[in-house]
């Protein structure tokens, strides 16, 4: 008896310390270690969650008390990266929802990730904060994660998660960021104004698991699901630092 289970915990072992080997540092974006696994094909790693409201009817205004977020943070005169303008560049002038919109005095908040069937000054065009789990990964992280690919995150604090969408595109310095849905699902305090966590978030990037365009929640799940088991994931997260 002593033999064979000196034989599984040798099993165990062995099988633990070739998961780390297939596990390679990528780069490190502000202080958060990024890693790859090239035999899963996928991306990891464990730091902060901001709150981003991007796709939200009631993301910006010009007035913040009534909005999700600071409009500050969707851009300024001359350079509105956020919203949707005029002429369809952050140098135009912001437009505001109608009365046939969901939100009549609301800036248009874009996402990244986007229904192109959709008029550029529709609301419904882009990913809604509110509604849909999403992360924000930043711009050039990779080649292979594209928008539209599915994310798993996990909440250490809690032992929560949630399958996510990469469905906005962030500053280049930044990483860790999810939709207001996302952290609602997660346990996290979920206002983009005073919301997140600095830490205990972890991230699991699946490389080429999408279609390259919105999805429901349930496709989400379903896409999530597909790619890993609960086995699978139990071990992703128990080596993920």
């Amino acid at each position: 008896m002593k033999i064979l289970l000196a034989y599984v915990l040798l099993f165990i072992h062995a099988d633990l310390f070739k998961a780390q080997l297939m596990k390679k540092i990528y780069k490190t974006i502000a202080n958060t270690t990024v890693y790859k696994d090239e035999s899963k094909k996928l991306y990891s790693f464990t730091g902060a969650m901001m709150i981003d409201a991007d796709g939200a009817p009631k993301a910006y205004h010009k007035d913040d008390q009534v909005a999700l977020d600071y409009l500050s943070n969707g851009g300024e005169p001359g350079n509105w990266w956020a919203l949707v303008t005029d002429n369809n560049e952050p140098s135009g002038t912001p437009l505001i929802q109608t009365a046939s919109d969901q939100a009549p005095g609301y800036y248009i908040a874009m996402t990244s990730l986007e229904n192109r069937d959709k008029d550029h000054a529709d609301p419904a065009r882009y990913v809604n904060a509110e509604l849909i789990p999403y992360v924000v990964v930043p711009a050039g992280f990779s080649n292979d994660f594209k928008l539209g690919d599915i994310a798993l995150v996990y909440n250490k604090h809690n032992g929560r998660k949630c399958f996510a969408i990469y469905a906005d595109v962030g500053p280049k310095e930044l990483i860790g960021e999810g939709s207001i849905k996302l952290a609602k699902e997660l346990g996290i305090n979920s206002s983009p104004k005073n919301g997140g966590v600095e830490t205990g978030v972890t991230y699991i990037l699946l490389i080429g698991s999408g279609q390259g365009k919105m999805l429901t929640r349930e496709e989400i799940d379903a896409i999530g699901q597909s790619h890993l088991s609960e086995e699978d994931l139990k071990m992703l997260i128990e080596n993920t630092e």
